[in-house]
Formats: structure tokens, sequence, C-alpha cells
């Protein structure tokens, strides 16, 4: 019998040394708490009394005071583990009786001792994927997941044999779950939060691989139609965070949280992730997931469906489809994807640019990963918008639609990829009927997606769908409520369509999480301008425009308010310099025409509107408040109607 680690949360125990780690780093722990801990961990889920430990720790002839020495040893223990006698995760208290081990555990092959995994001639190839047992069911043993292994003929059945790729498995051999009686009503998790997995790595620099697979696995798991994800942003807001699990769960509104790390070494990699009920601080269950990079795609998805089961939803053909597509990623490639996500994330001027860069050189490194072309066209769809203005419309949206068509030709299931191209005929093409059709597969294909609501919320707010479009944007919300881009832009389509207090109040809302984030100012000041308040208007688009100096957009709604408050001079000023910074292929013309409106010059606004329209600009400028006053202009109506917007 090979030697075993004892594995639960992010701790590994080793009971011949003594030896305790978390995130690969030795953790100081000696003497009587040791003692303590292995008389817990060899009776997991039971109640180990104080005598037990008394006998257990101090021999009959040995004086000492034993209920002080006792306490003070659990207490060290717990400090050790980061644990919490009120809030226990790992050791619980049972008032005047003893103590008891209450998360999962798992035995794992002690580092050098598990079967050599490597090619053999006379082993067949890998010909199908089956499911196997982690651990045979018993009638007092919780039946735990499946875990997806390559199917494979071997000559001694105990013996893991590969052929072809280099898929290292470790199968989590568990030592013991949570007992409970078999008629116990199944507990319900309906919604789910995934933490930031922590990274192993002890490099900070190697974040964005943690993040990434954070990314991914929420992905993953959002394509589950019966569970509520919460989306990336408001995960990582969670990053570092010392809440409560009971409070984060408070905070997102959901059943249960998802936690886990992951620790890359060299072409290897582990994800280990812990389901957890979140009213309780319960632990459900814990797993972990090895193998090479390559096969890092199966291993979330196989974390994905082991929660499914765990949780016992019943997955549609289609999701079972999804979580069951099995593919392989050049490891390099998924770096820079998983790079290029990080910065479309940051949505900044800069970070989109550092998005494409990644993006393309993702595709360079695998011309067949089709996320990676669907990345490529978010950020240059995002880099050619208005409120960006990093690429000119006429070269970024090409590219855009390009790249989302070349994923969807890759991967017709990829959700995000039918979104991407649905963005691109909205913004540039204006063909509203065929986004229409490209938002509604998307969210079908991944209706957890919060962006998918997100944009499909603008193309129902630029077609005048007003309460629909403010469904989808609550939609995104709930999906991410923590998102600041979703909820500065919920507060404006509540803004056009003319619902001044909710805007305001959802402003406001937005504002308490961030109060440095330039576009809830800006939504702000544009709904302070709709209320007749241009002083305090005023103030919070010049608080946007000193916290993003770089976007023309809130500097066009600044001159804009300025210019219909009687503060002429200080709009012109602001025009001069949005001329000065336009480019011939380039010119900023909405928010030129933009001030021209706030100045009454509307002859000036239209020409400058015909200008972005050759441009191709995104039309979705036209419903702010702002451009009321050329509703009723025959020449504005006329160009609304070749865009495709009249009504």
């Amino acid at each position: 019998m090979p030697p075993h680690l004892i594995r639960f949360g992010v701790f590994e125990f080793d009971p011949r040394s003594g030896e305790l780690q978390k995130q690969g780093r030795k953790i100081r722990l000696e003497g009587q708490p040791v003692q303590v801990l292995v008389c817990l961990l060899e009776n997991p889920g039971e109640l180990v009394t104080r005598e037990v430990l008394h006998q257990k720790l101090w021999p009959a002839d040995t004086f000492v005071n034993f209920e002080q020495g006792l306490n003070a040893s659990v207490k060290r223990l717990r400090q050790a583990l980061n644990d919490s006698a009120d809030n226990p995760r790992f050791v619980e208290t049972l008032p005047r009786r003893g103590y008891r081990f209450i998360a999962p555990t798992q035995a794992v092959p002690a580092m050098g001792s598990a079967p050599t995994l490597q090619a053999d001639a006379a082993i067949t190839e890998v010909s199908e994927v089956r499911e196997v047992p982690a651990t045979p069911n018993t009638s007092e043993t919780k039946q735990p997941d499946r875990v997806a292994l390559p199917k494979r003929t071997v000559r001694v059945a105990t013996v893991w044999k590969r052929s072809g790729i280099a898929l290292l498995v470790v199968l989590g051999i568990s030592i013991v779950w949570l007992l409970r009686p078999r008629d116990q009503p199944t507990t319900t998790i309906r919604s789910l939060a995934v933490l930031p997995l922590d990274n192993l790595s002890g490099d900070a620099s190697q974040d964005y691989f943690s993040d990434g697979m954070t990314d991914e696995l929420i992905t993953e798991l959002g394509q589950i139609s019966e569970l509520r994800v919460i989306s990336r942003t408001s995960a990582m807001a969670y990053k570092g965070s010392h809440e409560s699990l009971p409070q984060i769960a408070r905070d997102l509104n959901v059943d249960g949280v998802l936690e886990g790390a992951v620790l890359r070494s060299g072409n290897q990699i582990r994800i280990t992730a812990q389901l957890i009920l979140a009213a309780t601080d319960k632990h459900l269950w814990a797993k972990s997931y090895e193998g090479d990079l390559r096969d890092t795609l199966m291993l979330q998805k196989q974390v994905a469906r082991s929660i499914a089961g765990e949780i016992r939803i019943e997955l549609t053909p289609q999701e079972q489809a999804a979580l069951h597509h099995l593919q392989q990623v050049n490891p390099e490639a998924h770096e820079d994807y998983l790079k290029g996500r990080y910065f479309w994330n940051k949505r900044t001027p800069d970070g989109l640019r550092d998005a494409i860069n990644y993006f393309s050189q993702a595709i360079e490194r695998d011309p067949n990963y089709a996320p990676a072309y669907a990345g490529l066209a978010d950020s240059y769809a995002l880099a050619g918008d208005w409120q960006y203005g990093v690429v000119p419309p006429k070269e970024a949206f090409p590219k855009a639609k390009a790249a989302a068509t070349k994923a969807i030709a890759l991967d017709s299931a990829l959700g995000e990829a039918h979104v991407s191209l649905a963005w691109c005929l909205d913004g540039f093409e204006w063909d509203w009927e065929s986004a229409g059709r490209e938002f509604k597969r998307g969210i079908e294909l991944n209706g957890g997606y919060a962006t998918a609501h997100h944009w499909y919320g603008w193309h129902l707010a630029t077609l005048g769908r007003h309460d629909e479009a403010v469904a989808e944007l609550k939609k995104a919300k709930s999906l991410d409520p923590l998102s600041l881009i979703i909820g500065a832009d919920l507060a404006e389509e509540l803004l056009i369509a003319h619902r001044y207090d909710e805007a305001l109040k959802q402003s406001r809302e937005t504002m308490s999480m961030d109060p440095f984030f330039a576009l809830t100012h800006y939504v702000l000041g544009e709904v302070l301008a709709q209320k007749h308040m241009p002083g305090e208007a005023i103030a919070e688009l010049q608080k946007a425009v000193e916290l993003s100096p770089g976007s023309t957009a809130f500097a066009a709604n600044l001159a804009n308010t300025y210019a219909v408050s009687g503060k002429r001079e200080e709009a012109v000023k602001i025009l001069d310099d949005l001329k000065n910074r336009s480019r011939a292929n380039f010119s900023n013309a909405p928010q030129i025409a933009m001030v021209y409106v706030g100045l009454d010059e509307k002859g000036q606004a239209m020409a400058w509107l015909e200008r972005a329209y050759a441009e191709r600009f995104n039309p979705g400028v036209l419903m702010r408040p702002a451009f009321d006053p050329l509703r009723s202009d025959p020449k504005f109506q006329d160009l609304v109607r070749r865009i495709g917007l009249a009504r």
C-alpha cells in the first residue's frame, strides 16, 4: 500500500511526518495540535470525545492541566487552519463532549508514490471517454460523483496507463464523506458563486492564470440552465477577501459557494474544488483534478459535471453534450487567451489594446482555437465603440465580425461567439433582425452569460423596446450583481426610458460600490441634467472626465451640459478640443454632434451626424436624451430611417 497524504480544502497533511501544507507551503504545527489533528482525521465526521483525546495526547501518569492544555491545542490547530470556533469549516466543537472534523477529506498518493503514467506500446490507444466511480458505494457512504477518464485496455486493473496524450488525472480516493441518512432531503442549490481560485504557484504574476481558470469554470457552469451562476466580475470582488462564506452568499444572493485553488507546475495542473452550502457553511463535496495543461478544458468540464451531479440538477441533452465535449488546447495558446480575457475585463483603452494582441497571439499559436476568436471579436467590438474610441469603427467592426464568424465556424455551440457576432451586426452593419437572432442563440447556448443579457438589453433599447431592455439588464445584474458596468448601464437605460427617479437610484447604488468608477459619474451627470439640476450634473460630469481624461464621450456630455446651462464658452472650448483630437478616419463625429445640439446649432449637429453615418458609427448614441431636441427634425428622422431604426 503506497503512502498517502490526506487532503482537505487547500491543505494536505502527511500522517507519517505530521507535516501540514497549505498552497504548497509548510504550515508550522507541532506537538499536541498535530496529535489532535491526527485523531480527528482518523475519525472524520465523527465525534472524538475529550476523554479519547486525553488518553491519546497525555499518558495516565502525565501531570498536566488537561482541560487547559486541550483547549490551547485546539486553538493553535484552528489558527493553523485559519478556522473559527464560531463558524467552523474544519474543526467543530460539540460543547462539553468533544470535537468533530467536518470537512470532506481525500487520500491522495504522496509525491512520487503514484503509479507511473507513461506511454506503452502494448496498451490500446484512447478510444473514448467513460465515467468511472471515484470510490465504491456502500450502504453508509454517500455515492461520490464520477470523474471522466479515458477508456483503455489495461493488463492490471489497478494500474493506469496512457497513450497518445499526457492525460494525468489522479483519482481522489475518498476516505469518508459526511454521513447522512439516505432519506434526508436533497440539499437545494440553484444559485452558485464561484469564488476566485487561489493561485498556489506563489508567483503573483501568475494570477492571470488562476483568474482565467475561474472565468472559464464560471462559463462552464453558466451553461446549466437550472443553475444561476454569478458572473466573473462579481466573483472577483472577493479575491483575497476575509468575508465569511455566509456573508458572501448573502451579498450575492446565492445558495452555494464553490471555492478552490489552482496549482500549475511545469506542464501539469491541479484544480482543487469544494462545494459549500452557504447558509450553514457546510462542506458538501470536495475533489481534486490533475492533468496535463493540454487537458485543462477537460478538467474544468469534469468539475462542472461533478457539481451538477452533487446538487442533483438534471441536465438537458444540449447541456450534457456541452459538458462532455472533450477538447484539447495548445497550452501556450490557452495562456495567451487567459491573458487576453484578463486585459479585456479591465475595460480600458490600454486593456483593449493588450487584449487584441494576446488574442491574436493565441490564434497564431492555434488557428483552430474558437474561444480566442470570440475574445478577439469582443475586443475589436469594444475598441470600435464610441465610448472607447481605440480603433476607427470602419476598421474595428469588420475585424470583429470576421473573428466572431470564424469562432462560430469552429464551434457553433460557443454561445459567446454568437453574442460577439450579434454585437457587430448591431453596432456596424445595423442588421437588427439578424443581431436579435444571434443574441437569442447565444443566450440559448449559455443563459448564464451576463454579457449576453447585458448587450441584448442594449439591442432592445436601441429598438425602443425599453421594458424588455430593462428586464434583460436586470437579468444581467442578477448574474453579476457587483458589476459596475452593468449597474451603470442599467441606470443609463432607465434614463433613456425616461424613468429618471429609478435611474437616479440605480446610479447612486452603483456609485456606492465604487465612487471612483468614471462611468457612474457620467451616467449620474446625465440623469441630473434631465432632472434640471445643471450645477450637480456638471459636477458629476467633471468628475467623470477627471477620472477618465481620455474619454471623448464624457467630455462631449460635459460640453452639452455646459451649453444648455448657458456656459457657452466652456462648451466651445471642449468642442474645439474634440475637433483637434479627430483623425482622418475617426472624427469623434457623434460626440461633436452632441455638443452642437447643446449649442442649439442643429444644422452643424446634423452635418456631423451625417459624417458619423459615413464612418459607420454605433447608432446607440442617438438614444441619449442629449439628442432629444433633434427628434422632430425631418433630417434626423431620415437618418434614423436609413439606419433602420425608424418607428
